[in-house]
């Protein structure tokens, strides 16, 4: 900060003066001027007085003429810089102020025509310990919330601080959430938001974390911290994949005998949906067939698939026996109504009929119903291909958006994978599994989900290792979808976004403790990319000290 200091000053009274004045710059604590400020002829010495502890005896005796006194110093700021938050903001306009600093009479209103923004007021208010006053005018040092503004891309806000006062708006309820995600984290870094505008926007619609909740039991709570700890960092995805070999991990009503006795009630359920749709995250099920479907063949062991030897491949049902579709099919519908969100994901991913070198030797039974439904051509593949559009089919009307695995995706066979289904690339190493670009050619969307990168395996088997928050923040793009080499920045728009993925192969090797921490910077440094995919301004140190301030 500056002060404007006019008139002649000489020798004690020039000192006095300037001690003074850094006095009372040390002590307002930033008050504008005016308040605390100095007063004209009261600091220091006064004009043809003695210093103190000085004679007057000793003191020279010309004339002395009276200064002219001195005008009230005005206070001047510097332009502001933008906040510091994670994501960092895309854009900010500084401007001269004191900023914003939460202090009575301050609290939080809603705009009019924008009492859909009540809940994120209520949850502000009370982060910062600010009355909420509904919808009202904007009083000195209030924050409003506001809905509206044409063109604005979904999920955007517009931040302004500006007189003592904060307007947050943005075209939807997520966008203006996310402004008070940034105001919360900059007033937890520096106790202030600085003066001027802010204007932001995600770089990617899809953003978040997915967990195997099927391998490992997750308490409600654990999920539901994770919730709030994505809303901060402006995260929109919680994938939960709850099926699988080892457990079955939700209740269920039409098949309570497939059900882990450690599992989430749908009442637990019920919470966790309700606190993700208050921070504008959407939870994305995962029912996985037709392979990793071991809880289910342990209580339909007719459903088991069988090679021509008679082994019989861990979680693999025979999709050429019609009762194994008849019961995924009844667990769809179940699940559909009671997870509400756009999205639902059918798996397909690492079918060990599929993995076998030549699959209709090995499994003639499945050859022979895939012929028979798709001609003499088809493969097992077809069959399996066919198994996945069915199940798309029995999702599809509730108007859900479809997701599966890469390598549930074939080329070359007689029947393709609907066209309307997403991507979810995780790796090119599975047999049959090809590189991004085949499907990004062929028009698909795809969420990336790297197992180089994006893929926390607990225990680390197969060659896996706990990816680090420093590896994605300064390699890692969303164009980074296989190994380290990005595809061609001309598919950018088909890549949706990504997620970060704990996978729980070995369960016990972490707790849930363990696994919240181990994961805690990996999934900031993904909020940063998936939000700005542009290389950070800060560096790794930097960011990781800001993320020890604002989380």
């Amino acid at each position: 900060m500056r002060y404007s200091i006019r008139g002649p000053r000489r020798g004690p009274t020039l000192l006095a003066t300037a001690v003074a004045l850094a006095t009372v710059a040390a002590c307002s604590g930033g008050s504008p001027s005016g308040a605390g400020a100095p007063t004209s002829g009261t600091s220091g010495t006064a004009a043809g007085t003695a210093p103190t502890g000085t004679s007057p005896a000793a003191q020279p005796s010309p004339t002395r003429t009276t200064p002219s006194p001195t005008p009230t110093p005005s206070r001047t700021y510097p332009l502001s810089s933008a906040p510091r938050v994670i994501p960092a903001v895309r854009d900010h306009e500084p401007a001269r102020g004191p900023g914003w600093k939460p202090a009575a009479p301050a609290g939080v209103v809603v705009a009019a025509n924008s009492a859909g923004l009540a809940d994120e007021g209520k949850l502000l208010a009370g982060e910062l310990g600010l009355p909420y006053r509904g919808t009202a005018a904007a009083g000195p040092g209030d924050i409003e919330l506001a809905l509206g503004g044409t063109g604005g891309a979904p999920e955007s806000y517009t931040l302004v601080v500006r007189d003592n006062r904060v307007r947050i708006s943005g075209p939807d309820e997520a966008g203006v959430f996310y402004g008070t995600r940034t105001l919360k984290q900059s007033v937890k870094a520096t106790g202030a938001v600085p003066e001027g505008t802010v204007t932001d926007r995600p770089a990617k619609p899809q953003r978040g974390l997915m967990v195997d909740i099927a391998r490992k039991h997750f308490t409600a709570a654990w999920l539901e911290d994770r919730i709030r700890e994505m809303g901060d960092l402006k995260l929109n995805q919680l994938g939960l994949h709850f099926s699988d070999d080892q457990g079955f991990r939700i209740e269920s009503d039409s098949h309570p005998e497939v059900v882990s006795a450690q599992h989430l009630t749908k009442a637990e359920v019920r919470r966790i949906l309700a606190l993700a749709a208050s921070r504008h995250i959407t939870v994305i099920p995962e029912i996985d067939s037709p392979g990793h479907l071991g809880a289910v063949i342990a209580a339909h062991p007719d459903l088991q698939l069988r090679s021509a030897a008679g082994r019989a491949p861990r979680g693999a049902v025979d999709i050429a026996n019609p009762r194994a579709a008849r019961i995924v099919d009844d667990l769809l519908r179940e699940y559909t109504a009671l997870f509400p969100g756009r999205y639902w994901h059918l798996g397909a991913d690492e079918y060990v009929a599929l993995m076998a070198r030549d699959p209709e030797a090995t499994y003639p039974k499945l050859a022979q119903a895939a012929r028979a439904k798709y001609g003499p051509s088809a493969r097992v593949q077809d069959l399996a291909t066919g198994w996945l559009n069915d199940r798309a089919a029995v999702v599809r009307p509730t108007g859900k958006t479809l997701k599966a695995w890469n390598d549930g995706f074939f080329a070359g066979g007689v029947v393709n994978a609907a066209p309307d289904i997403e991507v979810e690339y995780w790796t090119g190493k599975e047999i049959g599994a090809r590189p991004p670009v085949p499907y990004l050619s062929a028009g698909r969307k795809l969420v990336n989900l790297n197992d180089e990168y994006l893929y926390y395996v607990l225990g680390e088997p197969n060659d896996f290792t706990y990816p680090t928050g420093r590896r994605i923040y300064e390699q890692w793009t969303p164009l980074v979808v296989r190994g380290t080499t990005p595809v061609p920045s001309r598919y950018d728009p088909q890549i949706l976004g990504a997620r970060f993925a704990v996978w729980c192969d070995l369960s016990r090797a972490q707790t849930q403790a363990q696994v919240a921490e181990g994961i805690r910077m990996p999934l900031t440094a993904l909020a940063q990319k998936v939000w700005d995919a542009r290389t950070p301004a800060v560096s790794w140190a930097e960011f990781r000290t800001l993320a020890n301030r604002v989380r």
